[in-house]
């Protein structure tokens, strides 16, 4: 649901611009709507799952997604929609760290945990994929607004489940305090810097409408990091937790992948829509090979990433799909699918599969179990960070470019069509060597290996049970002191 919702919306948005009468430049907000109030919240959200009980804070984040997934699908104006969408990355913030941290702690560091995690991987990665067709067959079958409708009765059907089979658990934390400035200022400092971004296109950079909202941006975000240092009694964000290079290579891969990653899929959506005429459900179609190799290639590196190590298959992946992002920036007003796109779509799927699976490992690898919520809250939030940044910075460039070749064009019936492709090109090219970096990074950054964790069968004195304990765990809070 979670993270259907950031892609299902892509297939709808020419529906929606219709519809609610969206400008060009303003329809990218139905998606970084959702998408920076997600991101914004995600810490909190992860925080307060480690403080208030895994299992608590995901029902709550299920049921306030759900309701606000009910107010979006029944939304009369912009205004209506965008703040349910708002609403949504709100639930989504509590809900999705609470679904990584309870698989943290229900599997210890290795093989296991890998296993787990490659499932969580491909039904998140082939969930993004997924929401391109699923979205599609709402759309032309429906409406736009069952993009929305459909959250609801999975929701209901998932909250008394969930009640029923999850576990709870929560951290040992001495106080039980939330950071809610930090979340306030790093939301606040989010949003005014994609306003910043997106205001670009149509102005300077010196125009008051840019440098404003960037000023405020870089004196929030600055601000966050002052709370964090020195403010805060409980930090949303320990800064210590970086000095890991396995979280801090994680986190900076994962947002530059996505910064890629979600453009490409925005920008795929609309050429297929704007310019070849695909309907939504033909669009959500194209998508399938990506969806598949997704799935199949996150279950793969699953069970070869303990023994490969992260580093080697991310940067094995980014290649991949730096190679099909490249092809695909050769598309013109009338490229074939089979031709021009079914290769590309299939090189991207690859990639992105080999590579989701591992970033998640390197960025979890080594932290303590009492901070597996921030961990997992920061992960998210550099994915969705990304996804936000990404979109404004490569959607401005689209439409500046478009605007440059009309300016050029002699009039005429494919001048538009020419342009826009022209656009969406080089947002897609400037998307192949981002995800280049983001491989330059892994290898800079993160292990060549996961290191396994030690356990050895002993029965420490009152234990006749023979059973195996954690060696590392024994030792730090069973073990008596030495003399």
């Amino acid at each position: 649901m979670v993270v259907l919702d950031i892609s299902i919306v892509n297939v709808a948005l020419p529906s929606i611009e219709t519809d609610l009468h969206f400008s060009t430049t303003s329809l990218q907000w139905v998606v970084n709507a959702y998408t920076l109030s997600f991101a914004g919240f995600l810490l909190l959200g992860g925080r307060a799952a480690d403080l208030f009980g895994r299992r608590r804070i995901f029902l709550f984040g299920l049921a306030l997604f759900t309701i606000a997934s009910l107010v979006g699908g029944t939304a009369q104006n912009q205004a209506m929609l965008l703040g349910a969408r708002a609403l949504q990355g709100l639930g989504a913030a509590v809900l999705a760290p609470a679904t990584l941290t309870i698989l943290m702690t229900s599997f210890s560091e290795g093989p296991a945990r890998a296993r787990a995690l490659g499932v969580w991987s491909a039904v998140a990665s082939a969930g993004a994929s997924a929401g391109a067709l699923l979205g599609g067959i709402l759309t032309d079958a429906l409406s736009w607004r069952w993009i929305l409708f459909v959250n609801v009765p999975i929701g209901l059907i998932a909250l008394p489940l969930a009640r029923r089979f999850l576990p709870e658990s929560k951290a040992d934390a001495a106080h039980r305090h939330l950071d809610v400035l930090g979340a306030l200022t790093v939301t606040g400092g989010l949003v005014a810097l994609v306003y910043a971004i997106v205001s670009s296109q149509g102005h300077s950079w010196l125009a008051a409408r840019v440098t404003v909202p960037l000023v405020i941006a870089v004196v929030l975000l600055l601000g966050f990091l002052v709370v964090q240092a020195k403010v805060a009694r409980v930090p949303l964000v320990p800064l210590r937790i970086f000095s890991s290079r396995s979280v801090a290579g994680g986190n900076v891969v994962m947002l530059l992948l996505f910064c890629a990653m979600f453009g490409s899929w925005y920008f795929e959506t609309l050429y297929m829509q704007r310019v070849l005429g695909y309907s939504p459900l033909q669009a959500g179609l194209a998508f399938l090979p990506q969806t598949v190799l997704i799935a199949v290639g996150a279950q793969v590196t699953a069970r070869l990433v303990t023994r490969v190590g992260p580093r080697r298959l991310i940067l094995v992946g980014t290649v991949i799909s730096a190679a099909g992002l490249a092809w695909l920036s050769g598309i013109t007003p009338d490229s074939p699918y089979l031709r021009d796109l079914l290769g590309p779509f299939l090189l991207i799927g690859l990639g992105m599969g080999l590579f989701v699976t591992p970033v998640t490992v390197a960025g979890t690898t080594g932290v303590p179990r009492g901070d597996a919520g921030l961990a997992s809250g920061l992960l998210n939030t550099s994915r969705t960070v990304g996804a936000s940044i990404g979109l404004a910075v490569l959607a401005t460039l689209a439409a500046n470019r478009t605007s440059s070749v009309l300016a050029h064009l002699a009039p005429g019936r494919a001048r538009m069509g020419t342009a826009i492709t022209d656009g969406y090109s080089l947002a897609i090219l400037i998307g192949s060597i981002v995800l280049l970096v983001a491989g330059g990074v892994a290898m800079a950054t993160l292990p060549s290996l996961v290191a396994p964790r030690r356990s050895l069968s002993v029965t420490p004195a009152g234990n006749a049970t023979g059973e195996v304990i954690d060696l590392d765990e024994y030792s730090r809070n069973e073990a008596p002191e030495p003399a």
